[in-house]
């Protein structure tokens, strides 16, 4: 910490005039308007914290990121937001491990590996137990004898579960499943050969398999005889992300999205990270997954709902008034993914997405048309083509859906083109028919494939 010492008055001084974003009071006595102003040491200061962070984000990435997850661990949103951007920059994040994480996030070669904290109902003191056993006696090679190395009086048997079904084994046995049903009786066999040892008393089993007639002859003397229970099948993929999204917060060795993250481009749907910037009055589109419903009955007896949106890069509150929900309700489910369109509400400094329309992943269609590049450029052509998706847009053209995308070129040369939110139809067979019908090539294609 510094210490002022003395003080002298150096006159005027050039200061740097930042600007303020809106009406402020800094209103002084005489009623002169004073400017939000830094002096040369305090903006010289930032700039320089400026350069190290950039410098370091460019140069040292993954240690760099594995930083910040960190320093944000307690705010979800933001870890949330800073696993989206390791993802962007090439930058794998790793479940917790056993044999390889530590406290907090870690850097490891080219990817990040969560920390032991991370993980709900594992305990500083189960940690340290952890990590001390890890580095006198090197790494667990079962779950046996990660139960008898450690004091079981610090790591518990929650913890142990916590451990097991946030993924932080897979290395010692990726069945987790068949973990959680040898737990319970790997542990009481644990606390067993502790009681021994506390007494100086081998296990005769222990000893064999030792080849002496000691339990110390080896470290590893007995883990083979450690009771199993029968062999069961390992929990199905949606299971095991959701027991992660419980124990972490987070969806990490996969994401119920990712698979549509790289089609879903094309279509430019919003970034949940980003809706605090979205414009007010427009209708907007995200792909995102329900991680919360909350279902509400208005005081005339309608039914509506509160919801909670997560998508690659953050969460988001949205709303579906009873309107909207009496078409959609069937798809306001709990783990659901969807296409949702909507607009930007702010209130008392909250913002949130008020959803109109809502549509399953798996539905969600486009109308691709190819066009000559010699031709796409030309007036008539245009307008041909624009007469035709208009009059395919239905009653009320706010209710069309369906993009279209135009494709123009062939084979390596083709870009996609994705027309305006005005250029949207409805019913995509029946577009693709008029389309057809107008001389265009025209095909009705799923977001992703089944």
């Amino acid at each position: 910490m510094a210490k002022i010492v003395s003080r002298q008055s150096l006159g005027v001084q050039p200061v740097y005039d930042i600007g303020v974003a809106q009406d402020h009071n800094f209103l002084l006595a005489d009623g002169q308007v004073a400017a939000n102003c830094f002096n040369k040491s305090h903006s010289t200061a930032y700039g320089f914290v400026t350069f190290q962070t950039a410098y370091l984000k460019a140069n040292y990435p993954v240690e760099y990121m594995a930083a910040l997850l960190t320093s944000n661990s307690g705010d979800q949103d933001k870890v949330q937001m800073h696993i989206a951007n390791c993802i962007a920059m090439g930058i794998e994040v790793f479940p917790p491990d056993i044999n390889r994480s530590l406290v907090d996030f870690t850097p490891e070669g080219k990817s990040i590996l969560f920390g032991l904290s991370a993980v709900r109902n594992v305990g500083l003191g189960a940690i340290e137990c952890i990590l001390r056993n890890r580095e006198a006696d090197g790494p667990f090679q079962s779950l046996a004898e990660l139960c008898d190395r450690v004091d079981l009086h610090a790591v518990n048997r929650r913890a142990l579960e916590a451990l097991i079904l946030s993924g932080a084994l897979d290395t010692i046995d990726p069945n987790r499943n068949q973990l959680v049903q040898d737990l319970s009786l790997v542990i009481d066999w644990a606390q067993g050969r502790a009681k021994d040892r506390e007494i100086g008393q081998g296990n005769l089993f222990d000893m064999i398999m030792g080849g002496g007639d000691s339990p110390e002859t080896s470290p590893a003397a007995g883990y083979e005889t450690a009771p199993k229970a029968p062999l069961v099948a390992d929990f199905d993929s949606q299971e095991k992300l959701r027991q992660e999204k419980e124990l972490l917060g987070f969806y990490i060795s996969d994401h119920p999205l990712k698979s549509v993250q790289r089609p879903a481009r094309i279509l430019a749907p919003i970034n949940l990270s980003e809706l605090h910037e979205q414009p007010d009055n427009v209708t907007l589109s995200a792909i995102i997954i329900l991680a919360g419903v909350k279902p509400v009955i208005t005081k005339k007896g309608d039914r509506m709902a509160i919801v909670q949106l997560e998508d690659l890069t953050g969460q988001a509150e949205a709303v579906v008034f009873p309107k909207s929900f009496e078409r959609i309700g069937q798809h306001i489910v709990a783990d659901k993914r969807l296409m949702i369109w909507g607009k930007v509400d702010r209130r008392d400094d909250r913002v949130q997405f008020i959803i109109d329309d809502a549509e399953p992943i798996e539905d969600v269609r486009m109308v691709m048309v190819e066009l000559d590049p010699r031709l796409a450029g030309d007036i008539e052509q245009q307008h041909r083509l624009r007469n035709v998706i208009r009059s395919n847009q239905g009653d009320d053209p706010k209710y069309a859906r369906v993009p279209v995308i135009a494709v123009i070129g062939v084979n390596q040369q083709r870009q996609f083109v994705r027309l305006g939110a005005q250029f949207r139809v409805k019913d995509p067979e029946a577009a693709v028919n008029a389309l057809v019908k107008a001389d265009f090539k025209a095909k009705a294609t799923p977001l992703i494939s089944a």
